[in-house]
């Protein structure tokens, strides 16, 4: 049976933390540095991208417009991880 990011919230969690991990280093940016950019606290950033906290609709806006990208692109590509299957 193949599982769904939309079913598994944790999963979901994972994805999304997986995917602002590879943006933030793509754009050259600390975790502080993005903290800074998006008044969100490092602390809250470094959740995120661990998959331990579900990001709000606010957060995920205001990291996009911290590392100029469409909020689209922090949802683009996420995937189910290996170990998830």
């Amino acid at each position: 049976m193949e599982e769904h990011l939309d079913q598994d919230p944790r999963a979901a969690s994972v994805a999304f933390g997986k995917r602002l991990r590879e943006l933030r280093a793509e754009h050259g940016l600390s975790q502080d540095d993005l903290a800074d950019r998006t008044d969100v606290h490092p602390t809250a950033i470094g959740r995120l991208e661990r998959g331990s906290r579900e990001p709000r609709l606010t957060t995920i806006l205001r990291i996009a417009r911290g590392m100029d990208v469409e909020p689209g692109a922090l949802l683009d590509k996420l995937e189910i991880s290996p170990d998830k299957i």
